[in-house]
């Protein structure tokens, strides 16, 4: 069921993608136009006779709107089409379910299924109005409604410490990674635009993919090395999705923080997807929505192998910075022009210039070597090994502070990066 005001209309394939993910089995559409939602059934009495028309007409099992119903809705509708109902938050609800792997995945996705839940809790039943009773219970009691919503909040309590221990251990991970100041890249975007598949071109990794919605809900990082800037961390995000819902962006947060505290965020997009701009659009909200939107952004145009004729290239800005790369994950096009652009873009930190070293500081020349941070060597006239070095500023620093030489011996006053 796809309804909606003639500017904001939902995409219907989307939604198909949606419910073949989830396992289901469209047999049939129903779109319209409404600028006010019905209160009561959120569909006006026509429309919802022709549904209840087609539900008998194929038998079907589940009626899946693309919006998101409130309880009573959900409940009226099924009462008068004596079928199940299930809204847009519901649908991406199972599919999370169904795509956890890890215990946190599990954790998160639960947590997210129970907040709906409890939306959700009726007296379906007469027993559950019944207090209970009998030797030893009598007195107030509490209904069994009451008893199910009691312990489905010490569920979520209990599920909302777990998280924490969790979330505490990767902001430890992170302040480790911030000391070492080890760069992460993080992969974001639009759900299957191809991030898992370039997360293990670039990374020689298995990780899941497919050409499915939500294939990836788990985080995984792995490190890779990008010139002249050393080790850093990628990372593979859940994708987004329109109108994600939020009781999952909150649910994810310990998951999403990867993304904001990020120091340069890859936004894959699929270049042949026609939608491609509403997706970014998208994206960008969900960014703005967890507190990533300053995070800094290269766009990576995906899949250029399904565009006759598009060829892998950097677009730049007026200045030269690279703004957009267009590359193929799965034929390895363009991931040259991928690391290239990283590496202009992380390239402040570089140390790149000759130094002059005299006879009596080969330590420091050895070192320099070991590093690998050595371009060329020559000597001049006066007998000065002159080298062209180009390494990481902060590794040339640690370089010098152990060897118990001035940063100005490198840097001098007037360009000391402290």
């Amino acid at each position: 069921m796809n309804l909606a005001a003639e500017a904001d209309q939902e995409s219907p394939k989307e939604l198909e993608e949606l419910a073949l993910s989830a396992g289901a089995d469209p047999v049939e559409f129903l779109t319209g136009s409404l600028s006010h939602p019905n209160p009561k059934f959120f569909i006006g009495q026509g429309k919802l006779e022709e549904l209840r028309e087609l539900v008998h007409m194929h038998d079907a099992k589940l009626v899946i709107f693309n919006h998101a119903l409130s309880p009573a809705q959900e409940r009226n509708i099924e009462r008068e089409i004596q079928c199940r109902v299930l809204d847009r938050t519901g649908l991406i609800l199972d599919i999370f379910a169904q795509r956890a792997r890890t215990h946190e995945g599990k954790l998160q996705v639960e947590l997210a299924q129970l907040d709906h839940m409890s939306t959700r809790l009726v007296r379906g039943w007469t027993h559950l109005e019944r207090q209970k009773g009998g030797i030893g219970l009598r007195g107030p009691g509490e209904t069994q409604l009451e008893t199910d919503r009691r312990l489905l909040r010490a569920r979520m309590k209990s599920i909302h410490k777990r998280l924490e221990k969790v979330r505490k251990q990767r902001d430890q991970g992170r302040r480790s990674r911030m000391r070492a100041e080890v760069p992460t890249l993080s992969l974001v975007g639009y759900t299957n635009a191809g991030k898992s598949t370039l997360f293990n071109a670039l990374t020689t990794s298995e990780v899941y993919a497919a050409d499915q919605l939500f294939a990836t809900l788990d985080p995984t990082l792995r490190r890779i090395e990008v010139e002249d800037i050393g080790q850093a961390i990628l990372a593979d995000t859940v994708g987004f999705i329109r109108h994600l819902p939020h009781k999952l962006v909150e649910a994810f947060r310990a998951t999403l923080q990867e993304t904001i505290e990020a120091t340069l965020l890859l936004h894959v997009i699929d270049s042949h997807d026609d939608d491609r701009h509403d997706h970014v659009a998208e994206v960008e909200n969900v960014l703005r929505e967890i507190g990533a939107d300053e995070v800094p952004v290269l766009e990576v145009y995906n899949k250029i192998d399904l565009i006759e004729g598009r060829k892998p290239r950097i677009d730049r800005d007026e200045e030269g910075n690279p703004i957009r790369v267009w590359l193929s994950a799965v034929s390895g096009e363009g991931h040259d022009l991928l690391f290239q652009a990283v590496n202009e873009l992380l390239a402040d930190d570089v140390f790149h210039d000759n130094v002059s070293l005299q006879p009596h500081e080969g330590q420091f020349r050895a070192r320099l070597y070991e590093s690998g941070a050595v371009l060329s060597e020559q000597v001049d006239e006066k007998g000065s090994i002159i080298l062209e070095v180009r390494m990481q500023k902060k590794d040339m620093l640690q370089l010098l502070s152990r060897l118990g030489m001035s940063r100005e011996r490198c840097f001098p006053a007037e360009v000391n990066p402290w």
